[in-house]
């Protein structure tokens, strides 16, 4: 190891429980990293495509798909703690990599189990024999490339068009197909192994909730959100994308819902629905005890999201500049445009990043799905570290200044006047 090197892994053994057993439990994996020159690699989305196929050639069974997914995601989540605990990434690059990393796992394996449902039960056609395949669409931080590093991935499943199996023993309706198709995907990604998990799948987002169908039609779902589409559920489809399946079909089924999402007109009734959302979010706040949250706390990473998505519901009808998923292209056209001063949305930008930077700094520690500082000595220390500040003193001096800048402005733009 050069110096640099090992002044790297030191930090990284220090800041990660998680990456420290990894490497003990597979030091050949640490090896890899090393003399792969990974840790100091950029890499681009098609780059984790081809390492998922790599991964996934020649697996013949479902247990052998899951292992690997989950030794690949070890190794990458990794790569990404020491190149983010290091500061060899920025916030951005490693958001970008985690999001590229899920939907290259989503979307093959989605391919693998689809594969093998129709050697075994037939091929899903709609009315004119033309074979049908699910769309996944990536909901929250995953659809605007956004993922945090312990994040759980927000799926909805849908798929084209109605109809029934051919070639297989019995006919099966394209939704019984899907469905299964659907739990299967989730079972190789979320089910806890000796090797871990790949993602935590969350399907609360979809139409009708826990209650509703785990796969619609894309009428059924056209019909849902025109008819009983809830305000709330505005706000999560701005950052709706097609991650995995059929991809054009994807990009037809969201152009069909834009007018539920994106008023014609400057909507300032979306602003009421952002505060009835975070009052509730304030009473869960103050009920578990969650004051130092870095994302539902008051001026955490949450109200820069309610603050950004406030101006695109109210506007984006009009302004098509506004329909990004990403909140960074979207404070780049508030300051543009002059909807917000440059000053402010200079101050939410750098909040942003300090808050993010500071949620991957303790969910590295073991890549657990949490935004809350720790009380522990230790574990405050390892946060100063990660995020480059000498002591926790500074540290949470700093943290409190970016959230007294968000808060201020949230209760301007957003906050109900009390």
């Amino acid at each position: 190891l050069t110096p640099e090197l090992s002044r790297q892994l030191a930090l990284t053994l220090a800041a990660s429980r998680y990456a420290s057993a990894q490497f003990q439990r597979s030091p050949a994996m640490l090896l890899d990293l090393l003399a792969s020159g990974d840790l100091d690699r950029v890499l681009a989305p098609a780059d984790f495509r081809r390492r998922v196929e790599a991964t996934l050639s020649g697996v013949e069974d479902e247990d052998t798909l899951m292992a690997r997914l989950r030794q690949l995601r070890s190794r990458e989540q990794c790569r990404i703690i020491w190149r983010d605990c290091n500061r060899l990434a920025g916030l951005w690059e490693i958001t970008a990599d985690l999001s590229a990393l899920a939907d290259a796992c989503v979307d093959l394996s989605l391919d693998w189990l689809y594969q093998a449902m129709c050697q075994d039960i037939g091929t899903p056609q709609d009315g004119a024999g033309n074979a049908q395949r699910m769309v996944v669409l990536g909901m929250g931080k995953l659809g605007a490339f956004e993922l945090n590093l312990s994040s759980d991935i927000d799926l909805i499943f849908s798929f084209p068009a109605s109809g029934q199996t051919s070639g297989g023993r019995r006919a099966l309706s394209n939704q019984d197909f899907f469905v299964r198709l659907g739990q299967r995907l989730i079972r190789v990604l979320d089910t806890h192994t000796g090797d871990g998990f790949v993602f935590r799948v969350d399907m609360r987002l979809r139409p009708y909730g826990q209650s509703g169908a785990l796969a619609l039609g894309f009428d059924a779902m056209q019909e849902y959100y025109q008819d009983q589409g809830r305000e709330w559920e505005r706000y999560a489809m701005i950052k709706a994308r097609t991650i995995a399946g059929d991809l054009a079909a994807g990009e037809e089924l969201l152009a069909s819902l834009n007018n539920f999402v994106y008023r014609r007109y400057v909507d300032f009734s979306a602003i009421e629905s952002l505060r009835d959302m975070k009052a509730l979010i304030n009473r869960e706040v103050q009920r578990r005890g969650l004051r130092d949250d870095v994302k539902l706390g008051a001026g955490g990473i949450r109200e820069v999201e309610f603050i950004v998505q406030a101006f695109q519901l109210i506007r984006g009808g009009r302004d098509l500049a506004l329909q990004d998923r990403r909140l960074s292209k979207v404070l780049d056209v508030l300051a543009e445009k002059g909807l917000l001063p440059e000053a402010v949305v200079a101050e939410l930008r750098e909040a942003y990043v300090f808050l993010r930077n500071t949620e991957h700094a303790i969910q590295s520690i073991d890549d657990a799905q949490t935004q809350l500082l720790p009380s522990e000595p230790i574990e405050r220390a390892r946060i100063a570290m990660i995020v480059g500040f000498a002591d926790w003193e500074s540290f949470y001096a700093e943290l409190n200044r970016h959230r007294s800048n968000v808060r201020r402005h949230f209760e301007i733009l957003v906050e109900a006047p009390t």
